[in-house]
């Protein structure tokens, strides 16, 4: 089996090369191949197959070839990942797959992706739904605090924290406590205002854990301070820093909301067939996807 490590804002994840759809991606593979101290280690998995030859991703053939079928670690199926997006769309073009423009098709809709140069990535994320709901998140030490409710097609709880101090004190290693949960889970941005259209973040995954971004967070976060501030869409930019890194939200006055960021390609990997049987004992092997990734020193400058 041969995948791509790759990155977004250092939000990791592998690339599985399967335009024919020949691969099973199992929870109990996704799990393996995730795990940081016996796998290759990423926050989820990214299978690249062309929307023909996958059922779910078959209703978006006419708009879009090719179909993101994401991952996280733990194996469970998430709607879209802003981040990841970007980085299947630099393997695509890696591959000569794709042009400067794309149609990326996920299981939250069809989204549209270009190459801005200088390894910089837009993406038109779809509209937000702010919902009414404001439930209450808690991470320790910080007190209990009232969040919004996002959807990016992923849910999101934004929670707004007074200062750089308390958000850095958080302990993200356990999922903050939500009352009432969404009922599919949730992403939590616990986020502090740094400047006029600035915003600074950490970010807590389902599925996952504390990632070092997020990009569908990135952009509910944005969006909610937004809300907050009554600019709305405005369709001017927001600077969002992660640890990971720093993207740039623009919420247009259409409704869309674009996201701005870098993908980085790693490395070309080759998982070991042993691996494989050891860490899958009661799963088939699966078959090399036909289409494999080519070497990074085939990459365009």
């Amino acid at each position: 089996m041969k995948l791509v490590k790759g990155h977004g804002t250092e939000n990791d994840f592998l690339v599985l090369p399967d335009l024919d759809g020949a691969v099973r991606l199992t929870d109990e593979l996704v799990r393996a191949l995730c795990d940081r101290h016996a796998g290759l280690g990423a926050d989820g998995v990214l299978r690249v197959v062309r929307c023909e030859n996958d059922p779910d991703g078959k209703e978006f053939a006419a708009d879009a070839e090719f179909f993101m079928d994401y991952r996280n670690a733990d194996g469970s199926v998430a709607e879209m990942c802003g981040n990841g997006i970007r980085v299947f769309y630099a393997y695509l073009s890696r591959a000569g797959l794709v042009e400067q423009y794309a149609a990326v098709a996920t299981r939250g809709g069809t989204r549209r992706v270009r190459a801005l140069g200088a390894g910089d990535f837009s993406v038109a994320m779809g509209v937000p739904r702010i919902l009414a709901d404001r439930p209450i998140a808690t991470a320790a030490p910080h007190s209990p605090g009232r969040g919004a409710v996002v959807l990016m097609p992923n849910p999101h709880v934004v929670v707004p924290l007074p200062d750089l101090a308390t958000l850095a004190a958080l302990d993200l290693t356990r999922a903050p406590v939500v009352e009432p949960p969404r009922p599919t889970g949730q992403n939590v941005e616990f986020v502090v205002r740094t400047g006029p259209r600035a915003i600074q973040m950490r970010v807590h995954e389902r599925g996952v854990g504390e990632t070092r971004s997020c990009g569908t967070g990135i952009c509910a976060a944005a969006v909610a301070t937004a809300a907050t501030d009554g600019v709305g869409a405005d369709g001017r930019p927001w600077r969002v820093e992660v640890p990971g890194g720093v993207c740039e939200v623009v919420w247009h006055p259409d409704g869309e909301v674009e996201l701005i960021g870098p993908a980085v390609l790693v490395a070309d990997l080759e998982v070991d067939d042993d691996w494989l049987r050891r860490r899958t004992p009661s799963r088939r092997t699966p078959r090399s996807p036909s289409a494999e990734p080519l070497p990074l020193s085939a990459m365009a400058p």
